[in-house]
């Protein structure tokens, strides 16, 4: 407000009520209050009691307070204390000529309140600030209804309506589903006998999502029962026709709607976190913290505010120092391209490395021994230098470093390098070598020959050509696998065309795309072809040259077994050879033993003190579990 305006200060006590309201201004009467302001009127309150209100119209009230004149002998102190007399009366509201001002968390004009803002609130994985809809989430499980109905050239008589057809154990005529399914057909002209691919789109609707009437549908139905059954056995029933699809109330973002209407410089948190770390550091530098109470652009980071508006919010000076460094210390490893929210399942394996380094660098701790295992898994060449000098700073900061590695680019950064062999299995396990990397070059162990180069791995030029030789190759020549518009993740809408029948390498920096090209979109989009898998493949338009396959096989880094019983034999199918060996000895036909009697999976065979484990589970709530051996098989 410019100098020399005149403020009136209220404190509303009757907002949008109807009636006389005569015992209020009464009230105000006795309180010592000389004028109020009735429907934006100021009257005294002798004229107020005076005059009759309307009975049965709606009225608002304040009690005027205080008025003041805004210059430079305005006294601050009589300020203070006419709002906290006008916040009280209006149970804390006030009214400064007619601008609203409030100590609730809510709009005082449409009444929407929202919760005191607190960290909590802003994140998912608290019941505060997760979407009710899907807990945070981002997906919820909905009934599919292609794996409802997964084979359209069946009738309805012969159990083309899966569920239905499966949870009545009988197919056709019979059962309960059967009957309301009649029912609706005989009021909806439904013909039951006839392929379900014949039927017309208002009919197939209403056999799956119901007429809100008499029929519930089966789609509700199935929802129903998943979300109200306490039998697990039924839910992971009714879980084989669901898959996980975007929530439709956060659209994805998982958090509450009031929590996304939450802006800092004019961005919400899910605009930041789906910004590029290098553009959201530009972002937060480019603030510019201003005593404005509305949303407001950063100005470019070149020009800066006066030093009266840096020093505004003080607060904040320092929360936004500490997010500019933990983004720089991503940048510094390599990962300026991700995004805050992508997901940590779907990180390439050198990604997942880095930001585990950057997260220890950021912590800044100091005399830490860090035991890293062949961290270059999953590198190309161009992002080994990087690592390595992400573990050169964790080892400035004070700690101990430790690296289990063959790279040769590793190897050479290293300040001492301890040498483990001379060989593999019984033929390894001795220190063939401790000394410096320029040490190791003069030795005289395998690996110091193979890094001087005193020794090299022999390239077979016929092996290329054989690899790349027609001959070598069952398929025809012009048969491609083609993937349209591939978008996810990293991916530019580019097309791949993958010749059918060759050695193809998908190569490129980590992060550049290749796991989203070959796991998130081709693997799972023929995964879903083949086998009716339920996961949803990436960002593509279509993939052309499926039919010259027939079966898919996904080979990754994710381990082989789910249980400490799994281990290679028994992942391979070599045990159950085994077993069968093992039952025909002598002794075990005379005892009578069959294949099972071998296996630790079995009652009978396995000891049933750890059930064939080897190990016992000690549960320590709190942390994680732990494993020890069985003391009564020793782990056999």
């Amino acid at each position: 407000m410019p100098k020399k305006t005149e403020i009136i200060i209220l404190g509303p006590v009757i907002r949008g009520k109807k009636g006389e309201h005569r015992g209020t201004l009464e009230e105000i009467q006795r309180a010592g209050f000389v004028r109020v302001r009735i429907d934006g009127i100021i009257y005294r309150l002798e004229e107020a009691l005076a005059k009759t209100l309307a009975k049965y119209k709606k009225h608002n009230i304040e009690v005027v307070v205080d008025r003041l004149v805004l210059d430079k002998e305005l006294d601050k102190s009589r300020l203070v204390d006419s709002l906290e007399t006008a916040l009280k009366l209006g149970k804390g509201i006030v009214m400064v000529n007619n601008l609203v001002f409030s100590e609730h968390f809510a709009c005082e004009e449409c009444g929407i309140s929202l919760p005191e803002l607190e960290p909590r609130l802003f994140s998912f994985n608290s019941p505060y600030g997760a979407c009710p809809a899907c807990q945070g989430l981002g997906e919820k499980l909905e009934v599919d209804p292609k794996l409802v109905i997964p084979n359209l050239n069946l009738s309805i008589a012969e159990g083309a309506i899966f569920p239905w057809a499966h949870a009545s154990h009988k197919i056709g005529r019979q059962g309960f589903f059967w009957w309301k399914l009649e029912e609706l057909a005989e009021r909806e002209n439904i013909d039951l006998y006839a392929p379900i691919k014949n039927l017309s789109k208002e009919k197939i609707d209403l056999i799956l999502y119901g007429d809100n009437n008499i029929f519930e549908g089966v789609i509700p139905w199935l929802e129903r029962r998943f979300h109200e059954t306490e039998s697990e056995y039924a839910r992971e029933e009714i879980e084989q026709y669901m898959v996980e699809k975007k929530c439709e109330i956060c659209k994805g973002k998982r958090l509450k709607p009031e929590v996304l209407a939450v802006t800092v410089a004019g961005k919400s948190i899910d605009q930041m976190v789906e910004t590029e770390i290098n553009k959201l550091k530009e972002f937060f530098e480019g603030i510019s913290l201003v005593a404005e109470a509305k949303p407001y652009l950063p100005p470019h980071p070149a020009s800066r505010g006066s030093a009266k508006e840096k020093n505004s919010f003080k607060i904040a000076q320092p929360i936004i120092k500490e997010i500019i460094n933990r983004l720089q210390f991503l940048i510094d490893v390599g990962l300026n391209y991700l995004t805050i929210d992508r997901k940590a399942a779907t990180l390439a394996g050198g990604e997942e490395q880095r930001i585990r380094l950057a997260t220890q660098i950021g912590s800044k701790l100091t005399g830490v021994l860090y035991i890293l295992d062949e961290p270059s898994i999953g590198l190309h060449p161009r992002d080994q230098g990087r690592l390595i000098e992400t573990l050169k700073k964790l080892r400035d900061l004070g700690n101990t470093v430790v690296v289990c590695e063959h790279d040769a680019q590793t190897i050479r950064a290293a300040n001492i390098v301890i040498d483990i062999g001379p060989g593999a299995g019984k033929h390894g396990g001795r220190i063939v070598f401790q000394g410096t990397p320029q040490e190791l070059l003069k030795s005289h162990t395998l690996t110091g020959d193979y890094l001087s180069g005193r020794k090299g791995v022999r390239h077979v030029s016929g092996t290329c050509q054989a690899l790349a030789s027609p001959k070598c190759s069952r398929w025809n020549l012009e048969q491609y696998l083609i993937i349209k518009k591939a978008a996810e993740h990293n991916l530019k809408n580019i097309d791949v065309k993958i010749p059918l029948g060759k050695f193809v390498c998908i190569t490129g920096v980590s992060g550049s795309g290749k796991s989203s090209l070959m796991n998130d979109i081709l693997a799972k989009a023929l995964m879903r072809k083949f086998y009716n898998s339920k996961e949803e493949p990436g960002k593509y338009e279509k993939i052309l040259g499926t039919e010259y396959l027939n079966k898919v096989a996904l080979v990754d880094q994710s381990p082989i077994g789910r249980t400490p019983r799994s281990n290679p034999v028994t992942y391979t199918g070599a045990f159950t050879y085994i077993r069968d060996l093992f039952s025909k000895t002598k002794e075990a036909r005379i005892r009578g033993y069959r294949p099972g009697r071998f296996s630790f999976n079995v009652k009978g065979g396995r000891c049933e003190v750890c059930e064939g484990q080897g190990v016992k589970k000690i549960e320590m709530y709190f942390l994680p579990d732990v494993y020890v051996q069985c003391s009564e098989c020793k782990g056999k």
